[in-house]
Order: structure tokens, then C-alpha cells, then sequence
């Protein structure tokens, strides 16, 4: 889909001997698109499940599974039971009916995840992104030791990772979920096996292929769920979701747009302020280039805030962006008028006495009349000196 509009010029006029200033749109387009991702992805019965092996499930320590735990077609189950062993808070299913349907049930979610166009293609390292909901696929995916990896949506969002072979978490590395999201609705679809390094801070739900391993002190919030091998564990702590969005529950991103009208004028030495605004899906951040000195943006807000230092007329380009293509960009010229002159008072000049005069007086009005009765004293004795001068001639 895509929308174009054009905002018309304006003009702000200030009264007195202010001059105008203003901000005028020269040119916004936007092509705006939306990826819908039927989610979360549908796991069925393994949805209980915390663990999940085909072939086996190995513990070594004190492992928490706050979930099922289960192994089909696979038989064998060790590490759990009195402690040192690891603790299941679930249900343990053996080889038993349930674990069947849940492996069953694993396999038409991993095909769903499997088929979902991607957002974006051609990721290998996730260190260091902030990623906006949708399907994001690779070869091999990996995040780097103690690295990290944002994922900001909201209750609905829902993040797809697919990665043809293999997925490497980092030791110490984080995954940290913003804006409301939730571990419900990351999933990991991985071609062949996944590893979990030592200490990593992990979320979301791995199907892999193959195997999964956990190193030691890893934690997850979100479940392990192998198709065709072990799952491996060691010293884990691994909590299974709950209170999860219904599966299908739509999940949308939007591209951004601009909705704010041009703002308001600016005057080098006055404090200025205006707001941009952008709808979409996740909230839109904004950059900005070419403001003119003293003004600056926040990200986050849209404000534009400061006190113009220089009068001018600069070109500013302002974008909003979501991670959801295409970003919104608009250019403004933004023109900032000199300072405001203030006026003379009444005050400042009497008669023909500027008003520094008075000030080198002391302010006081009485001091010039008391100047002109000395003079006046003073011409009186003179013409007195002068006319006795005269008596004596004669």
C-alpha cells in the first residue's frame, strides 16, 4: 500500500517588532506497509511442556523445570529426582501417550514457523539488535558471548527466528523483552541444533531439528523442544510460559507516518518547542538532521525543544521509524527570526535628559535645581564684586 501527501506552506505572524518565523513543508512521501503474523504459533499439547526430547533427556545438577517434562519416542530420562538431581514441577511423561502428541503436535509448529515469509533475510549475529516484531531468518544464527538482543512490541507481538542450521547463544549473553512483550510469543525454529551458553539469560521457545543443549547456569523463560534428539541440560533453570495470547491471536506491525502538522514558528534567544507525531506499529522513534543551533530532538518523544542561538533559515529533515519498512521522512525549512527588539519605556528619556544622565545623577530631581542655585548665587556676588569695583573708580 502505499500513501503520499504534501503539506502546504504556512505562516506565523508576531505582533509588535517581533518578526515571523516559520516552518514549511516542502516534501513528504510514505509508502506504508504492514506484516500480519497469525501468532502466536499454534504448540499444541507441547505448550505445557518446559522440555521436550525425542531421543533422550540428560541432566547433570540442580535443574528447575517449572513445566512439563517429557521424551518420545525416546525412553530415557536422567538427572531428575531426590536432589542433587534436578526438580521437575510438572508432570513427567515417559514415553507415554501425552509426550507422543506433544512431539506430534512440536512437528506442525516447527512447519508453521518453517513457512512464514520473513520480515527480514540474511541475519547471522544478533549482538547489539533491537528488532520490532516479525520473522527474521538466517543460516546460522548466533548471539556472541556476553551480548545482547532486544526484542520491543507489545502483549500481541509476536518475533519468528528461523534459522536453516544451526542457533549459538553465547555465555552471558541477554535477551531482553520491552514494551509489554512476552516470552509467549518468541519462537526459534532452528534447522538442525541449538546450544545455550553458560550463564545466558535466554527467552522463548526452541524447536530444533535435532538436539538442544543447555550449559551450565543457563536460564530460559520459554521451553526446549527437540524433534529427533536429546535434550541436554546442566544446572539449568527453565521456566515454561504461562497465561499466554490465544494461538491466532493476530499480531500486526505498521509502518510509520507522520500525522503532525508543521509546527510552530522559532525566534533566536526565545525558548521554542514543537511536537512531531507518527502512527504505527510498534511506536515510532525520530531523527532528525539540519535543526538549526540551540534546538535539539528527543527520540523517544518527537519533542523539539531548545532556544535558537542564530537567526537563519535551515533545512531540516525529519524521520520516523519503526524497524516496519518504509520509514516516514519529511523536510522543513525552518526559519529563525532575529531577537524581538523590546521597545523604550517612558521612563528611559525625560524632556532632553537621556536617561544615563539621570542615572549619573543618582536618579535624584532635585540635584539640578540645587546645581542652578549655585550658579545663580554665584553670578549674584560677582555682579556685586564688580560694581564696588566700579564705586572705587570713581
Amino acid at each position: 500500500m502505499a500513501a503520499s501527501r504534501s503539506f502546504p506552506p504556512f505562516l506565523t505572524v508576531l505582533t509588535g517588532l517581533a518578526l515571523a518565523a516559520s516552518l514549511t513543508m516542502i516534501a513528504s512521501s510514505s509508502a506504508s506497509a504492514a506484516t500480519v503474523i497469525d501468532g502466536p504459533v499454534d504448540l499444541g499439547t507441547a505448550a505445557t511442556y518446559g522440555v521436550l526430547g525425542a531421543s533422550a533427556v540428560t541432566n547433570t545438577g540442580p535443574t528447575v523445570v517449572s513445566g512439563d517434562l517429557g521424551v518420545s519416542p525416546g525412553t530415557s530420562i536422567t538427572g531428575f529426582g531426590a536432589a542433587p538431581d534436578g526438580v521437575v514441577n510438572g508432570t513427567v511423561h515417559q514415553t507415554d501417550a501425552a509426550a507422543g502428541q506433544a512431539q506430534s503436535d512440536t512437528t506442525t509448529a516447527y512447519d508453521v514457523a518453517a513457512s512464514l515469509s520473513p520480515t527480514q533475510t540474511g541475519l547471522t549475529e544478533l549482538n547489539g539488535l533491537s528488532l520490532t516484531p516479525g520473522v527474521y531468518s538466517g543460516g546460522a544464527l548466533g548471539l556472541s558471548d556476553t551480548g545482547e538482543l532486544t526484542l520491543a512490541g507489545s502483549a500481541n507481538s509476536v518475533w519468528v527466528f528461523q534459522a536453516a542450521s544451526t542457533l549459538t547463544i553465547g555465555s552471558g549473553t541477554r535477551i531482553i523483552i520491552t514494551g509489554g512483550a512476552s516470552s509467549c510469543n518468541v519462537f526459534w525454529q532452528v534447522g538442525s541444533s541449538a546450544t545455550i551458553g553458560t550463564g545466558a539469560q535466554f527467552q522463548g521457545t526452541v524447536m530444533a531439528d535435532q538436539s538442544i543443549t543447555a550449559t551450565t547456569g543457563a536460564t530460559v523463560v520459554g521451553r526446549l523442544l527437540a524433534r529427533n534428539g536429546a535434550v541436554t541440560l546442566d544446572t539449568n533453570t527453565i521456566t515454561a510460559p504461562s497465561g499466554c495470547p490465544t494461538p491466532g491471536t493476530p499480531s500486526e506491525t505498521t509502518a510509520p507516518v507522520i500525522t503532525s502538522a508543521a509546527p510552530t514558528g522559532a525566534t533566536a534567544g526565545t525558548p521554542y518547542s514543537s511536537t512531531v507525531t507518527a502512527t504505527g506499529s510498534p511506536t515510532p522513534t525520530f531523527t532528525a538532521t539540519g535543526l538549526p543551533a540551540g534546538l535539539s530532538l528527543d527520540s523517544a518523544t518527537g519533542v523539539i525543544s531548545g532556544t535558537p542561538t542564530t537567526p537563519g533559515t535551515s533545512t531540516v529533515t525529519i524521520t520516523a521509524s519503526n524497524g516496519t519498512p518504509p520509514d516516514d521522512t519529511i523536510v522543513v525549512q525552518l526559519t529563525v527570526a532575529p531577537p524581538v527588539t523590546t521597545p523604550p519605556t517612558s521612563g528611559d528619556v525625560v524632556g532632553d535628559q537621556p536617561s544615563a544622565e539621570l542615572a549619573a545623577t543618582g536618579g535624584d530631581s532635585t540635584a539640578p535645581l540645587a546645581a542652578a542655585g549655585l550658579l545663580l548665587v554665584g553670578g549674584v556676588a560677582l555682579t556685586m564684586i564688580a560694581r564696588r569695583r566700579r564705586s572705587r573708580r570713581i
